[in-house]
């Protein structure tokens, strides 16, 4: 895991911004072969927002051949309310830059079918070639999406309950009104976040310190969803001087080391695979010469660098979990069947076919005891 300390917010945005730019630009999008973004909501994200418009604006980068995904949306409000997270992502980047309208993917909050939505959710990044970079935001609970407190790691896109905290946090976009803070939401699972080939999180103000404490010095834990980072092979946080209040001053100094010691070594985080990322530069190999033979510039191969071998990566929780368990198996849910699985009595539970029999007299047995014994 990389963390990366800039002095204030926004300098930690543009460090984001900066990053996901070049990202986009290496990988070289094109129609047949987009750049699968996955983007987060929230007041964290604004600036960052901002720094990518800005850089549309210089010609710096294009959002023409990339695709988003973003993590959840409030169910039971209108796409159009002006808190909807359709709403901000247009308030705030979709509107301001070049990106295709079908390219851009959120969760329909007031889908008929709410299951449904959330099982073609993730047929959607699975048709896209899954998420090449996930930017993500959390709460001061240390929730990741809306993957609350006691969420599932091996969890998928589906329907949840938000925290009394969430609830009374979000309120300061409703007039401060916990009445009208939607209470449920559809959102991305920790298992969808964690198969993202790359994951970035910006983290900042001191109201996050202890959620990022938990998770840089703490083991893996579902009270606090942000620690599932750990399990990812490429995970990245990038946070401000506030949000390391509740960090050691060791572990401040140890991971402010690592990053100048990897600058001056020219050290840049692994790149996914070619399979996403398109053909390396090429490499020219001569062949071996013969004795008394001349060397010809014809005779030279040119071959492809070797590129990562990162195609999508696999959490721990997904090698742990048994190919029958319910999360393997999602979408698929079970049905239950037509007839009655109630035994007649707790004897038929035992696999003794003798014990199998009523332990008591049936009560036509009983009836012809009691009337012999009145004989």
């Amino acid at each position: 895991m990389r963390l990366i300390i800039r002095d204030d917010s926004v300098a930690a945005s543009v460090f984001v911004a900066n990053y996901i730019i070049e990202r986009i630009k290496h990988f070289a999008p094109t129609p047949a072969h987009p750049f699968v973004l996955g983007l987060p909501t929230g007041s964290t994200p604004v600036s960052f927002y901002s720094v990518l418009v800005e850089k549309y604006k210089a010609g710096e980068v294009s959002f023409e051949n990339v695709v988003t995904f973003n993590m959840d949306e409030y169910i039971g409000i209108p796409r159009d309310h002006p808190e909807s997270y359709h709403s901000f992502m247009w308030k705030h980047f979709f509107s301001h830059v070049n990106i295709h309208p079908n390219n851009v993917n959120i969760l329909d909050g007031n889908a008929p079918n709410l299951e449904a939505e959330c099982v073609e959710y993730e047929a959607k990044i699975k048709r896209a070639g899954g998420i090449d970079l996930f930017l993500a935001g959390i709460g001061d609970d240390g929730h990741i999406a809306f993957n609350e407190p006691g969420s599932s790691l091996a969890s998928r896109t589906r329907v949840k309950t938000l925290a009394y905290d969430t609830i009374l946090a979000n309120s300061r976009f409703f007039d401060n009104d916990l009445e009208k803070v939607p209470k449920m939401a559809l959102t991305v699972g920790v298992q969808t976040i964690l198969e993202a080939r790359e994951i970035v999180a910006l983290i900042v103000g001191p109201r996050k310190a202890l959620a990022l404490q938990r998770c840089i010095e703490q083991g893996v834990n579902h009270m606090w969803t942000l620690s599932s980072l750990q399990l990812h092979p490429h995970p990245m946080i990038v946070c401000d001087e506030d949000a390391t209040l509740e960090l050691q001053v060791k572990t401040v100094r140890y991971f402010k080391s690592l990053e100048k010691v990897a600058r001056a070594q020219g050290f840049e985080q692994i790149l996914p695979s070619r399979v996403r990322t398109g053909p390396g530069p090429a490499t020219v190999i001569q062949p071996p010469r013969l004795p008394g033979a001349a060397r010809s510039d014809d005779d030279a191969v040119k071959v492809e660098a070797p590129a990562p071998t990162v195609l999508s990566p696999q959490p721990t929780t997904s090698r742990l979990l048994r190919a029958s368990s319910p999360a393997a198996e999602y979408p698929v849910r079970s049905v239950s069947p037509d007839f009655d699985l109630v035994p007649d009595s707790m004897a038929s539970r035992i696999p003794d076919p003798r014990l199998a029999q009523r332990l008591t007299p049936t009560p036509e047995t009983q009836t012809v005891a009691v009337n012999a014994v009145g004989a």
